[in-house]
């Protein structure tokens, strides 16, 4: 059974939707402010939190942060009513992987939620060789001549779905839509940032990641 970890100071709407998660057969373990959350994190390793933003102790900022020192891999949505673009970019440079704004529908967070794990099932223990280049989702790395690259959650995710459609256009909606959530202004920018980024991490020569403007992406191998 998956793990998702709660973490809200709303205490009443919390325990509507904890109920609401648990119907759908996840198991859902509740925090009422960051630095509990950050305590049970630690304790029962989730594979999803769930987080809000404005909370006592430790906000779900800082909370995200000091997780994603050392964990690349949990799942974290951010849901709040903070729905500023410096507060959504600055999400997602702390590694989220969805920022959903408050208030939500519980179906359609469960819909996001079901779809992560599905895409998790479908890539995980798949390599991809591309060209010199050893691509591990599972591990999130790049290795190239000897030398292994880490990257991120999103450029995983980003770099997995181009994997899957070598010499083919990826529509830029397409990516959006399946890391992000939605392809608002915001997530348009922040893709770019992270294609840009996962350019330079790709050494290999024979490799490279063409953008087709207004259209999309080709992940190329010579």
């Amino acid at each position: 059974m998956k793990k998702i970890l709660l973490v809200d100071d709303d205490i009443k709407n919390s325990m509507l939707l904890k109920r609401f998660i648990e119907a759908e057969g996840y198991e859902v373990t509740y925090a009422h402010n960051g630095k509990v959350g950050l305590e049970l994190y630690k304790e029962i390793r989730p594979d999803l939190i769930l987080l809000d933003i404005n909370m006592p102790e430790m906000n779900g900022f800082q909370v995200a942060q000091t997780i994603r020192e050392s964990d690349r891999r949990v799942i974290i949505f951010f849901l709040t009513d903070r729905t500023d673009k410096v507060d959504r970019l600055y999400g997602f440079k702390l590694k989220g992987n969805d920022y959903i704004p408050k208030p939500f529908y519980p179906e359609e967070l469960i819909a996001k939620i079901n779809e992560r794990f599905e895409s998790a099932i479908t890539s995980q223990d798949i390599d991809y060789q591309l060209g010199k280049t050893l691509f591990r989702p599972n591990l999130a790395s790049l290795t190239f001549n000897g030398e292994t690259n880490t990257l991120s959650v999103r450029q995983t995710e980003i770099l997995s779905i181009l994997a899957q459609n070598i010499g083919k256009v990826v529509d830029r909606d397409t990516i959006l839509n399946a890391v992000w959530g939605d392809s608002s202004y915001a997530n348009s920018l922040a893709l770019n940032v992270q294609i840009t980024y996962i350019r330079k991490l790709l050494a290999d020569p024979s490799v490279s990641i063409t953008s087709l403007k207004k259209k999309g992406y080709i992940l190329s191998v010579n």
